[in-house]
C-alpha cells in the first residue's frame, strides 16, 4: 500500500472515529440532530404549502415541471426526484452548520477537533466512575493514562517524599515538595499530547538545567511563585489541561525514615537502595510526622467509588502517600472499597524477600485499614525476563504461600505489558479495574 493510501485510510478511520464520537450517548447532539431535521422537513412542507396556495403558485408549478423533465428518460420515479433533492438539501444544511461551527471556534483559537475532545470528556467522561489512586512513580502513571480514556473522575494522590535526581535538587535549593512523580501524573493525564511531551523533556545540558525536567522546573516556578504549590493548584490543571486531578499527599516537604530489621534507621528514599543491604525494611515513617492533607483530597476519598493503592514501590510511593495523618484517617473511615494493586516484582533492597502476603501486612499495618481487594496479573512473565530481573536480585511476586485469607480477597486479570520488561499494561488494567467496578454496584 503507498504512503498516499496510508495516508487516505488512516485519514478516513480518524474521521469515523470521531462522527462515532459525536453520536456517543450523553454528547446530547443526536437530539438536536433529530430535531433539526424535523424542523427542516416541516420548513419545506410549509414552504411548498405557501408556494403552491400563495402568489408564487407559478414559481411552485415551473420547479416542479421542471423536476418532471428530469424523469423523462424513466432515470427515476417523480417522488424519487423530491427525496434526491431533500437529501442534497439537508446535506447541504448540515455543511454550513459545520463550517459555521468551524469559523466561530478558529475565531477563538480553538481547533475543531480539539473542541470535540472537550466536549467528548466534558460530556461523556464526566460520568464515568469516581476512582482515587494513590502512590508514585511510573506506576501510578501507567494507571492514570489507562483511566482517563475512561473516566475525567480521576484523583491522584502523589507521594512527594523523593530526595534524588531533579526533584532532589530543587527539593533542597527551594525548601519545596519533590515534583518528580507530580510532573509523571500531570503528563499522563493532559488531554494535550504536546504538554505531555514537554513536560517530561529533560535538559541534556546547560549549567543548572542539565537533569532537570521541563514539568519539574515548571512545578517549582509556580510553586515559588504562588508561595507553594497549594496556591497554584488551579493553575496547573487549567494550563495542562489535567483530565481528572492530580494532587500532592501533602504539600510541605517530607523525609521518608526508614527502620530496617538490624536496628539502623535510613533516612531518605535516595539511601535506602544503597543502605539496606541484608537486612529488611520493618516499616517507615515521615518527618515531620504531623503533614497537612489539601482538603480536595479528602473530598476525593469520601465520594469515591474506588480508593487504588498502586502498582508501585511499596516502602516510597504507596505508603509514604497513606502515612499523611488525615489521608490515612479519611481512608479508614471511609466505606469505599480499597484494592491493593501488586506489584509484577520484588525490588531490589527494598523488598527484597517480602511475599505477597507480606505486601499486603505492611500496607494494613501502617493505614491501619486491610485492602479489601488485591489485583494480581495472571499473564506468566517470559522467562528470560524473570531471568534479566532476576539478576538484578528481584524476583515474582506471586501467591505462593499466601494465607486462604488473602486468597480469598485476589482478583487476577491478564495485566501484563508486552515486550522486554515486567510493567503493568495501562488498558489492560484500567479494564480490570472497572470490571470490579462494575462487578461491585451489581452486587450492590
Amino acid at each position: 500500500m503507498s504512503g498516499a493510501r496510508r495516508g487516505r485510510t488512516a485519514a478516513m478511520r480518524a474521521g469515523g472515529r470521531r462522527a462515532r464520537m459525536w453520536l456517543t450517548p450523553g454528547m446530547g447532539v443526536k437530539r438536536w440532530l433529530v430535531l433539526f431535521v424535523l424542523c427542516t422537513l416541516i420548513g419545506a412542507v410549509g414552504f411548498l404549502h405557501f408556494t403552491w396556495t400563495g402568489p408564487l403558485h407559478f414559481v411552485a408549478t415551473r420547479w416542479i415541471l421542471w423536476l418532471n423533465a428530469l424523469t423523462e428518460p424513466n432515470i427515476m420515479p417523480l417522488y424519487g426526484v423530491g427525496m434526491a433533492v431533500m437529501a442534497l438539501a439537508l446535506g447541504g444544511a448540515f455543511l454550513s452548520i459545520v463550517m459555521l461551527n468551524r469559523s466561530m471556534l478558529r475565531s477563538t483559537g480553538t481547533a475543531p477537533e480539539n473542541a470535540l475532545d472537550v466536549i467528548y470528556s466534558n460530556r461523556t467522561l464526566s460520568r464515568g466512575p469516581r476512582i482515587v489512586a494513590v502512590g508514585g512513580g511510573t506506576g501510578l502513571s501507567n494507571l492514570l493514562s489507562g483511566l482517563k480514556v475512561h473516566t475525567a473522575n480521576i484523583t491522584a494522590v502523589v507521594t512527594v517524599a523523593d530526595d534524588g535526581g531533579s526533584s532532589g535538587r530543587l527539593r533542597e535549593s527551594l525548601d519545596m515538595i519533590a515534583p518528580g512523580d507530580l510532573t509523571d501524573c500531570y503528563a499522563a493525564l493532559s488531554d494535550s499530547p504536546v504538554l505531555a511531551r514537554l513536560l517530561l523533556h529533560r535538559f541534556g545540558r546547560g549549567e543548572g538545567l542539565e537533569g532537570h525536567t521541563f514539568g519539574n522546573l515548571l512545578l517549582a516556578t509556580l510553586s515559588e511563585e504562588q508561595g507553594g504549590l497549594q496556591g497554584a493548584m488551579r493553575d496547573i490543571h487549567e494550563v495542562l489541561r489535567v483530565r481528572g486531578q492530580v494532587f500532592p499527599a501533602t504539600t510541605r516537604p517530607a523525609t521518608i525514615i526508614t527502620r530496617l530489621s538490624d536496628g539502623r534507621e535510613v533516612r531518605g528514599e535516595s539511601e535506602l537502595s544503597r543502605q539496606v543491604g541484608q537486612a529488611r525494611v520493618i516499616d517507615v515513617r515521615l518527618d515531620p510526622p504531623d503533614l497537612p492533607a489539601l482538603p480536595a483530597v479528602l473530598e476525593a476519598i469520601r465520594e469515591a467509588e474506588l480508593i487504588v493503592l498502586g502498582p508501585g514501590s511499596l516502602f516510597t510511593s504507596i505508603l509514604p502517600a497513606l502515612l499523611v495523618p488525615d489521608i490515612a484517617r479519611a481512608v479508614r473511615e471511609s466505606g469505599t472499597p480499597v484494592v491493593y494493586v501488586a506489584s509484577l516484582m520484588t525490588e531490589p533492597g527494598e523488598t527484597t524477600g517480602l511475599s505477597l502476603e507480606d505486601h499486603v501486612n505492611a500496607i494494613t499495618e501502617h493505614l491501619g485499614r486491610a485492602p479489601n481487594w488485591v489485583l494480581t496479573n495472571s499473564t506468566p512473565i517470559p522467562p528470560d525476563v524473570q531471568a534479566r530481573y532476576a539478576a538484578e536480585g528481584a524476583q515474582v511476586l506471586d501467591l505462593r504461600g499466601a494465607s486462604p485469607d488473602l486468597r480469598d480477597r485476589v482478583r487476577t486479570a491478564p495485566l501484563l505489558q508486552a515486550g522486554q520488561t515486567a510493567r503493568h499494561d495501562p488498558a489492560a488494567l484500567a479494564q480490570a479495574l472497572l470490571a470490579m467496578i462494575a462487578w461491585m454496584r451489581s452486587a450492590a
